[in-house]
């Protein structure tokens, strides 16, 4: 009887671990952003409308361009995690609607993830010229550089 009770057990066991280690590693899909569906992209129409009348139809964009006034940028991804992994982006469309200098409407360009590259950004910071040191460090490496004639105030 009681070796019937450790099989039953163990096989209730071996069905709750079987479930966790499916449940796991089932993939969990996130979207983030937004496109406009296609249905409003199509009243859009170029060469007459405006940012205003733009974005009153399809709502505001997820970025601006550079530039004030710049072009809309509409951008939804697709990401993927599965178990412990990090996510991976396995979708992306950004949607360009870009303007002249008068405000109407020139192109709409739709770009998917296969067009998308690595973008390096620079920044220009002023170089310290210190590296990987300390301040105990610093402090220790002038000891021998400290001119004592400095704090008496003798003239060199």
């Amino acid at each position: 009887m009681n070796k019937l009770r450790s099989m039953r057990m163990l096989q209730r066991t071996m069905l709750v671990a079987t479930l966790a280690l499916a449940i796991g590693c089932t993939p969990l899909i996130r979207n983030h952003g937004y496109i406009p569906p296609d249905e409003d992209l199509t009243r859009i129409v170029v060469g007459q409308d405006t940012r205003e009348s733009v974005r009153a139809l399809v709502g505001p964009p997820s970025a601006d361009g550079v530039q004030r006034g710049g072009d809309y940028y509409y951008v939804q991804s697709t990401f993927r995690t599965l178990g412990f992994f990090a996510p991976e982006e396995i979708e992306r469309q950004v949607l360009a609607i870009r303007f002249n200098e008068s405000g109407v409407v020139t192109n709409i360009e739709r770009y998917g993830l296969e067009e998308g590259q690595v973008v390096v950004l620079f920044r220009r910071v002023t170089d310290t010229g210190v590296q990987d040191t300390t301040f105990i460090r610093q402090l220790l490496q002038s000891i021998g550089r400290i001119d004592p004639g400095q704090f008496l105030g003798s003239d060199s």
